[in-house]
């Protein structure tokens, strides 16, 4: 009777119903996983965000596929504020970062198609291509002290069917971002195999340090096709407040994204009206986001230094972290020990597609009193 777009399963998973005892037990857990910022402690002007949702021009319907005129405008501001050149007519508007993904699988790709992503990184992409019946094709990050792309594997993933490497900058959950001698490589496979560049930036606003090495933005960037991805979701911690964007770098492409827009015209008039003011709010909520980040990270650091058997792992941006421990049991026993004796609750790392054990991944949006509880009370 259904589709068979996405093998969905009932199944629970061993940590997700241990935790469910738990938390059925009324045993207090020490959540190391939450990266909701609506649920972190962060404050919010929530008047100001309520004026600017009660706009009255928000009453009148304007069905603009690519979205308002004035809503991509204050992206393009945006934009300009970082340094970078983006003409409006180059933003197209979404619901979500996820929706952006959709339509461009929808422009790219057929049936069977396929679309090479970083491994690890978020398990999303799984189910996104599944919906669109297009084939997730996995290339590798290694790690060396910091992470960078196993061209290797990238090499070897192109098919004939491949039509677009994704790149997650930062990544999630690594926290590595895109380097310019990587860039340069991706650019000459691109145009050796006619493949176009999705550059999702939703963390690019949260570098944890400079380096000129790094690029954190693609969104001038011309030298073959690329999709551009951010939205309200992280750069002003709004993951409610739905709206995310694309900047498209080819006119041909731009129309027929447009197309797409039109038959789902999916951007609420309210979000559009308000995202100028949104994005000017950001300042106050990422100032708070990237000082609990910082702490949270020097806390996880001084825990897990040279002397540990665990490590830190060198991050570069965003609001994850990862550690490595003693490969002495699986990352699910780990989770689950770490679980029933200290009540932490942390993430382990195949549930990002780690290709090896032993990593375990925890949230610097955590609060910072039970980050500190969470790190420092494991006894291991």
């Amino acid at each position: 009777m259904f589709s068979s777009r996405l093998n969905t399963s009932a199944e629970v998973n061993r940590i997700t119903r241990r935790l469910g005892e738990h938390r059925a037990a009324g045993t207090p857990i020490l959540d190391l996983t939450e990266s909701n910022p609506t649920r972190a402690g962060i404050e919010y002007p929530a008047a100001a965000i309520a004026r600017l949702l009660s706009d009255a021009r928000s009453l009148s319907y304007e069905p603009e596929p690519a979205g308002l005129p004035a809503a991509r405008e204050a992206v393009a501001r945006y934009y300009a504020e970082r340094g970078e050149s983006v003409d409006p007519g180059r933003i197209l508007l979404t619901a979500s970062t996820s929706e952006g993904y959709a339509w461009l699988f929808k422009l790219l790709a057929d049936p069977g198609d396929e679309v090479l992503v970083p491994r690890p990184s978020y398990p999303l992409f799984d189910y996104l291509a599944a919906l669109e019946s297009v084939r997730m094709v996995p290339y590798t990050l290694v790690y060396h002290g910091a992470w960078a792309i196993d061209f290797d594997t990238l090499r070897n993933a192109i098919t004939p069917r491949t039509r677009a490497i994704v790149v997650v900058n930062p990544n999630n959950p690594t926290g590595s971002f895109l380097r310019r001698d990587e860039y340069e490589i991706l650019v000459r496979l691109c145009r050796d195999n006619d493949l176009a560049i999705i550059s999702d930036e939703v963390f690019s606003d949260y570098a944890l340090t400079d380096d000129a090495r790094r690029i954190s933005t693609l969104a001038a960037a011309d030298e073959v096709t690329i999709f551009s991805l951010s939205g309200l979701s992280k750069i002003a911690g709004l993951p409610q407040i739905k709206l995310g964007w694309m900047v498209v770098n080819r006119p041909e492409a731009m129309a027929r994204l447009e197309f797409i827009a039109d038959t789902y015209l999916s951007v609420s008039t309210p979000v559009q009206w308000a995202a100028a003011g949104l994005l000017a709010l950001r300042e106050s909520i990422q100032t708070q986001i990237h000082a609990r980040v910082r702490r949270n990270l020097q806390t996880l650091q001084a825990r897990f230094g040279p002397e540990s058997p665990m490590r830190a792992l060198n991050v570069e941006g965003g609001w994850y972290a990862i550690i490595q421990v003693p490969r002495v049991r699986s990352e699910e026993e780990w989770t689950l020990d770490l679980l029933d004796r200290n009540h932490v609750l942390v993430q382990p790392g195949f549930f990002y597609d780690f290709e090896a054990e032993a990593f375990l991944v925890v949230s610097l949006l955590t609060p910072e009193e039970i980050f500190v509880r969470g790190i420092t009370g494991w006894s291991t």
